[in-house]
């Protein structure tokens, strides 16, 4: 798996002028987006976790875009204006930790070239087109087997040509310390040695050597001079649109409760090569998500998390049977049908247990929950933050904070709150947390997730065994001790998870929730105009889900209001309470503010059709 990039980015790109005086050839904007950060958005698409840019001539530019993306680590080549690109990418070198995607900063390119050289059986490979005319090219030279030998830009000086260089390579961590061994050799003769140097001379000498992988109508361009650019402007660049643009996967705007909209580099993720989940490069997979996931619910080191194939209900399910002893007495938090289903596991379980029941549109009295907790003695308590039913968000912290001075383990389910609302676990007092991949993670279905402070994790051992396939303790052992999990895990759904991460910690939390909240705010717009009514008062929404009260008219149907919506791409989702005939609508996923602005449109045509039809009762029966 390629989970690192090197962009090299420390040329001077004098040959453009003006346009490079103050900032780099790779801030030149095509279509509106620098070629550097419009190749930060494909490398991120196609999994990769962490991109270095080499800098040299106009370093702050690159230090502005690490602002704006998480993912990227800058390493700076002093000696830019004395060396080439070899020298920047030997800067570089250091933080590589294995097989890399080696990029010039001056391209545009079909993202497709990126996934050719991911799934590409050789260990070092780097891309090649057909002739582009372009002026500047670089031709290949290839041995019988298809291996890099010599590099021009006099192609009467090679052979035969094997193809035009465009700039993308794979290579293994070995074959770039031979490469930066090569250039230490010959810094006296060659100073501003280019990296294609280096490769072609590491490749030609072997053991490293470099396969041509030629795609011969591929689409690209290296922007060196003003009529590089041009041509990238008005030609290149619209075929690469259109050819990317052909790949998309059907947009549905999914404004039920979870599954949430994903993107399509999520959807992707799960397209690739098949693999035995025993094997240890996917336990490094797995291992890696419990980290990042880990470090989104607490401080490192203090929090551990554990999958099991299932559905957030399951992530219940693996809390409420693991973390209670036969002498423990558990009190449920029942404020909606989340709260409520908590209170059904533990009855199945048989478990000793009571349940402190609230309206599920009102706040939480929390002064009275607390009474509870002590006059029953309980020693754990179970809640959800965020009540999936109605919006409503409870006052977990506040409780957990509580029960954590009083000795009392908390059980949380944080299902469709997690990677939305900020969590830290110790601060919390939270000692148990479920959630699952495909709510505000924004991946796919079907991977469950349980989260553990450490202390109150190591509590457990020894708790009798309820469950066989979701007990928490053995899963947790056993991953601990083989970086596997106990039974078949869900392998694509995995692989969506860890590109869905990617994603969060380029987006990061706060700005996820920014932009759920912008979606929220054009939903309560439209619902104040409209004369409708939010069951839970604003004060007290989460701001990710919103119940509805049905509209007040005669013809109203949810299922005609659903089939409206569902023919313009958006799924809405009805109402979950037996005392108040709602519908939901949940803001969370891949959505953006103007979807749900034209989501509204939809709504208000449909109500504004049931207002005329209560003015005229003939029209209605029509």
């Amino acid at each position: 798996m390629i989970r690192q990039a090197v962009i090299m980015a420390g040329g001077l790109g004098s040959r453009l002028k003006e346009k490079t005086t103050v900032r780099p050839k790779g801030a030149l904007e095509i279509a509106g987006v620098p070629m550097v950060e419009r190749s930060i958005q494909k490398l991120s698409a196609a999994g990769i976790e962490e991109i270095i840019i080499g800098t040299g001539h106009g370093k702050e530019w690159y230090e502005d875009c690490a602002a704006r993306y998480p993912g990227i680590t800058l390493v700076h080549n002093r000696r830019y204006a004395e060396t080439g690109s070899m020298g920047t990418l030997a800067c570089c070198a250091p933080a590589v930790r294995g097989d890399v995607l080696l990029l010039e900063s001056d391209l545009i390119y079909d993202a497709i070239g990126l996934t050719v050289l991911i799934n590409d059986t050789h260990p070092n490979v780097l891309l090649a087109s057909g002739p582009t005319g372009s002026g500047d090219e670089v031709y290949l030279e290839a041995d019988e087997g298809g291996y890099l030998v010599r590099h021009s830009k006099n192609r009467a000086a090679l052979g035969s040509s094997a193809g035009e260089l465009v700039g993308i390579t794979r290579l293994q961590k070995e074959t770039l310390e031979r490469m930066c061994a090569y250039m230490q050799g010959r810094l006296g003769d060659d100073p501003r040695m280019d990296y294609e140097t280096a490769l072609s001379a590491v490749s030609a000498a072997g053991p490293d050597k470099v396969y041509i992988r030629a795609i011969q109508h591929y689409l690209w361009r290296e922007i060196d001079t003003a009529a590089d650019l041009a041509a990238a402007e008005t030609v290149v660049y619209p075929r690469i649109a259109e050819a990317e643009s052909l790949r998309r996967i059907q947009r549905e705007v999914l404004l039920n409760p979870g599954p949430a909209t994903t993107t399509d580099s999520v959807k992707y993720a799960q397209v690739c090569a098949d693999i035995c989940p025993r094997e240890t490069a996917f336990g490094e997979v797995m291992a890696w998500i419990c980290a990042e996931l880990s470090g989104m619910a607490g401080k490192p080191g203090r929090v551990e998390t554990v999958l099991f194939g299932g559905s957030g209900t399951a992530a219940d399910e693996v809390m409420v049977s693991s973390c209670v002893p036969d002498t423990g007495r558990l009190l449920v938090v029942d404020n909606g049908a989340y709260g409520a289903r908590l209170a059904e596991i533990a009855s199945v379980y048989k478990l000793n247990y009571e349940v402190y029941t609230s309206s599920g549109s009102a706040p939480l009295d929390t002064e009275a929950v607390k009474a509870k907790l002590m006059e029953g003695r309980f020693t754990h308590c179970a809640l959800v933050y965020h009540e999936t039913t109605t919006g409503l968000l409870n006052p977990v912290p506040e409780l957990c904070r509580f029960c954590r001075e009083q000795g009392i383990t908390t059980i949380v389910d944080a299902v469709s709150a997690f990677a939305a609302i900020p969590i830290d676990m110790d601060e919390d007092g939270i000692d148990f947390m479920a959630s699952t991949s495909n709510k505000n993670l924004q991946g796919m279905a079907g991977v469950a997730l349980v989260f553990c402070r450490k202390e109150a994790l190591e509590r457990i051992h020894g708790y009798p065994l309820r469950n066989y396939y979701l007990n928490l303790w053995d899963q947790y052992r056993h991953f601990k001790q083989t970086r596997q999990t106990r039974f078949t895990p869900p392998v694509q759904t995995l692989y969506a998870l860890r590109q869905a991460i990617i994603e969060t910690k380029q987006e990061t939390i706060a700005k996820r929730y920014a932009r759920y909240a912008a979606c929220w705010d054009e939903l309560v717009t439209a619902v104040k105009r409209l004369n409708l009514t939010m069951l839970v008062p604003e004060a007290v929404q989460s701001k990710l889900i919103t119940a509805i009260l049905d509209p007040p008219f005669p013809g109203y149907r949810f299922d005609t209001l659903h089939d409206r919506a569902r023919s313009y791409g958006f799924t809405i989702y009805p109402g979950k309470l037996a005392d108040a005939n709602t519908f939901r609508i949940a803001n969370i996923g891949d959505i953006q503010p103007a979807e749900m602005a034209r989501f509204t449109q939809v709504l208000e045509a449909y109500i504004r059709e049931l207002e005329q039809s209560s003015v005229n009762p003939q029209r209605a029966g029509e």
